[in-house]
């Protein structure tokens, strides 16, 4: 029995299936829901109609609810950290649709975001610097939106005892529809509520110049003649609609759409929206931040480091996952006032932004159990890139220096496969002359390789070896927001799709085809017949798979068929002068 081609052949195998499961825990399980496309934003402006936005400000039952008020609990020893209700109640009436006057717009060189007066909530964010499509340079990509296609918002307000978003969601007033960083370095955006009883809140909104950060900030002011008592709260509510993909063809990928979170035992938790069903999350700790993540991009909250908050997810009765935290109780005696904040981020999954934003945030940018392969990697390809100036040129040059990396461990499986090859006239001779005897054909197999000094096992342990680092570089190239609308050359103008004419898979397995005529022929006809095959099967899968990707594995067979084409003729050389 050939051990050799049968180890390799069960290498490659693995190699397929290991690629394929990937492939699959790459898919998010669909919803049970209508998949719809994002909006894209038609015009300069932000709110093309009025329409468009639904207003959930008159839903308080999605949001947290604190402790009841006939709590035998006095105001001085309230809970710090409220409890949050399961569900909405599934009896509330059809949301109401707002007017374009209780949106405000707000421009900045990296947002665009829309701000719905009642609640305070944004209701849209469009990230200025990413396109929504390549070949549409003036429309961009949108994250957050509250329309009829879908709603993803990042709600936040007051709850508890006195809170004003605890029976309905807070009517603010704000100077101006429209503010615009311009040139300056920072824009705030104040909207005020007020009441009779002399109880007023500031609800601002800070932006920085290149930043996706919003500091969100609450300053309560206290006139009145008793003691306020409320909770900051924070939430992200989105259906369970598709994200928009930047695969192409029925078989693009769908990555994981969900929460996330970092808990005290845990740096990183996911949660999808099955899971959020099935089992609510409810968590307190200090510090930390909650998100929603999609492919390339996520939106978090970041509440105070320096506070313990409740993190929780669920899912409400009419269908929406939220996932949010609530800070401690606040008390404003009369005659003063207290600040409260909390940060939003809405952008790419910059791991080397989001690491200095908040810690373990930059693990959204998921890279699985081969994690500590993959940073490696990336900030190797991010070193490359900032000489070369083309990520397609980078994934070539990082190949090429992984390919160095294992040169010796690749020779030595050629040298193996090639000695096979060069001996295969001998192995045919004693499969003919045992092939009655299996017993005696394999001691004879196993003192012909004794005597050519070829170890059997030799040219599957080195390919074994490398398998991690394929697949950590198949997580790596595939969770890289870097690499979207990425340019290479010629007709692709996108690393993060598939090649639009599937040149490079067609190169990847023709590549594989001749690389095949390089090793010994497998003695079993049914591996033959395998080995025929891979080729063409490797061909279908990497037809749909991104082209960074695609890159990487044709680069790598070309090398490696040179490599193994130059060892092959050296020994078959060396064999012919003796």
């Amino acid at each position: 029995m050939d051990i050799q081609r049968t180890l390799l052949i069960g290498a490659i195998m693995l190699l397929s299936f290991m690629l394929l499961t990937e492939w699959v825990n790459f898919r998010d399980v669909k919803d049970d829901v209508v998949l719809t496309e994002s909006r894209l934003t038609a015009s300069p402006d932000l709110v093309a109609d009025a329409n468009d936005f639904t207003n959930t400000g008159d839903l308080p039952a999605d949001l947290p609810v604190t402790q009841p008020s006939n709590s035998s609990t006095t105001a001085d020893s309230v809970e710090d950290i409220p409890a949050v209700s399961a569900s909405v109640d599934a009896s509330n009436p059809a949301p109401a649709v707002a007017t374009a006057d209780n949106i405000i717009q707000v421009y900045t060189d990296s947002l665009q975001v829309a701000i719905d007066l009642n609640g305070g909530d944004i209701v849209e964010v469009a990230l200025a610097k990413f396109l929504a499509k390549i070949d549409d340079p003036d429309t961009p990509f949108v994250l957050l939106e509250n329309n009829s296609r879908r709603v993803y918002v990042a709600q936040s307000g007051l709850i508890g005892r006195d809170g004003i978003d605890s029976q309905s969601r807070a009517k603010y007033q704000s100077a101006q529809t429209r503010y615009d960083l311009g040139a300056d370095e920072s824009l705030q955006v104040d909207l005020l509520w007020t009441n009779d009883a002399g109880i007023s809140v500031t609800k601002r909104f800070n932006f920085q110049r290149d930043s996706y950060v919003v500091d969100v900030e609450f300053i309560i002011n206290n006139q009145s003649d008793e003691r306020w008592q409320g909770n900051l709260f924070g939430q992200i509510k989105r259906d369970s609609s598709a994200a928009e993909t930047t695969g192409g063809g029925g078989m693009g990928m769908q990555p994981f759409l969900g929460a996330a979170t970092t808990t005290a035992d845990d740096r990183f938790k996911k949660f999808s929206f099955d899971n959020m069903r099935k089992e609510p999350f409810r968590e307190q700790h200090p510090g930390g931040w909650i998100a929603m993540i999609q492919h390339y991009f996520l939106s978090a909250w970041i509440p105070s480091p320096q506070q313990t908050h409740t993190y929780s997810t669920r899912v409400t009765n009419s269908g929406f996952n939220i996932a949010g935290f609530t800070s401690p109780a606040i008390t404003v005696d009369p005659g003063t006032s207290k600040e409260v904040s909390a940060r939003f981020y809405a952008g790419p999954k910059d791991q080397y932004s989001l690491q200095e934003i908040s810690p373990f945030l930059e693990l959204s940018v998921d890279y699985g159990w081969l994690w500590w392969v993959a940073q490696p990697l990336f900030w190797l390809l991010t070193k490359i890139y900032s000489f070369v100036g083309n990520w397609g040129a980078a994934i070539i040059l990082l190949t090429v220096l992984i390919k160095a990396v294992f040169f010796k461990l690749s020779a030595t499986s050629y040298k193996s496969m090639a000695n096979m090859r060069r001996v295969q006239p001998k192995m045919a001779d004693i499969r003919e002359q045992y092939a009655e005897d299996k017993q005696k054909q394999s001691q004879a197999m196993m003192e012909l390789y004794r005597k050519e000094k070829i170890n059997p096992m030799g040219g599957c342990l080195p390919i074994l070896v490398q398998m991690p680092v394929f697949i950590a570089l198949y997580w790596m190239l595939m969770e890289s927001v870097e690499l979207r609308q990425a340019p290479f050359m010629l007709w692709i103008n996108d690393l993060s799709v598939m090649d639009p004419y599937f040149v490079l898979p067609l190169m990847m397995g023709a590549s594989m085809f001749f690389m095949q005529k390089l090793n010994p022929p497998p003695p079993d006809p049914m591996q033959a017949k395998i080995m025929q095959w891979l080729p063409v099967i490797f061909t279908f899968f990497f037809l749909w798979f991104p082209a960074g990707l695609v890159l990487y594995w044709v680069v790598n067979n070309l090398l490696s068929m040179a490599q193994q084409y130059v060892i092959t003729r050296q020994i078959e050389n060396a064999g012919a002068k003796s």
